[in-house]
């Protein structure tokens, strides 16, 4: 049990998930199995792509998950990517397949995900896998806002009758998270780009999700008094190195309950859900 206090520290939390895993593995290839492998795509089109499969591989070799890496240019074609995965999902040495984003424009990031087996996907964003979770059957679920709920549950926060806001509606984070908090018992508002004052529904929410890509978005006038807030915003400002959330940590942080810091709150919570997804992975695979 993780000591009570305002910070949500993914950090803390990610690593009692990374020893669970790590003896887990150790358990699993005790008897002579073979390690858990993971095949990780991603196109050479930015330098957070390297930093974020860098981070990811290292993760992977700390637990005993073994990685293998395809990189493409920017200028590979959609059905080059799909040809390999078709190749990984037949794979029977491959457990999971990440595929790293942001793609490029020329790529349709649903039709790589359907591609991949639901069996392998770890990164949660088969129409097998949302339905699953859609239905409170899940299997493998979305690495962000499953890690979100994994973060929550640490804290012993309850959340069954707390009214949930959610700014951004994305395939990625979003909506799976209005899935994930709905199971979990919560009363659901989703906002997007097309809400009319979206801080009239903030200000009276219990917990607020937030992932837009705009720094300092909330501020502590727009949020309740005794709030939780996730922020998975990660923003670089122009000349400086700092990097910072949606939510003005500063100015909210006396007003809320909980709060999770950039970084060190969603970011190491996703990766550690990474690793937890190709554990699972590897040891449901013939359960498809």
């Amino acid at each position: 049990m993780i000591q009570k206090n305002k910070i949500l520290n993914g950090i803390d939390v990610s690593k009692i998930m990374i020893k669970k895993i790590k003896n887990s593995i150790i358990n699993e290839t005790g008897s002579g199995k073979r390690f858990p492998s993971l095949a990780m795509i991603w196109i050479n089109n930015n330098e957070s792509s390297k930093l974020y499969v860098k981070k990811k591989n290292i993760a992977c070799q700390d637990v005993g998950i073994s990685t293998k890496e395809w990189i493409f240019d920017n200028s590979v074609q959609e059905k080059k990517i799909i040809e390999l995965i078709k190749t990984l999902n037949n794979d029977e040495k491959i457990d999971g397949i990440l595929i790293q984003l942001p793609l490029p424009n020329h790529i349709n990031p649903n039709n790589i995900f359907k591609t991949i087996h639901p069996k392998k996907d770890v990164d949660g964003f088969h129409p097998y896998n949302i339905g699953c979770l859609c239905q409170k059957t899940p299997k493998l679920r979305p690495c962000t806002s499953k890690g979100i709920i994994t973060l929550l549950n640490q804290y012993k926060i309850r959340m069954q009758g707390l009214h949930a806001t959610i700014i951004g509606a994305s395939n990625i984070v979003g909506r799976p998270m209005a899935l994930e908090l709905l199971f979990a018992g919560c009363t659901i508002t989703i906002t997007h780009r097309f809400t009319k004052n979206i801080k009239k529904h903030t200000k009276k929410s219990d917990i607020i999700i937030i992932g837009i890509g705009k720094p300092n978005f909330l501020n502590d006038q727009d949020v309740k008094s005794g709030s939780i807030i996730i922020d998975v915003g990660i923003n670089k400002l122009p000349k400086e190195k700092k990097i910072y959330g949606d939510v003005n940590f500063k100015s909210v942080f006396p007003k809320v309950s909980y709060i999770t810091p950039v970084p060190g709150g969603v970011g190491p919570m996703t990766v550690a859900t990474l690793l937890e997804n190709t554990l699972e992975a590897y040891q449901n695979k013939h359960q498809y």
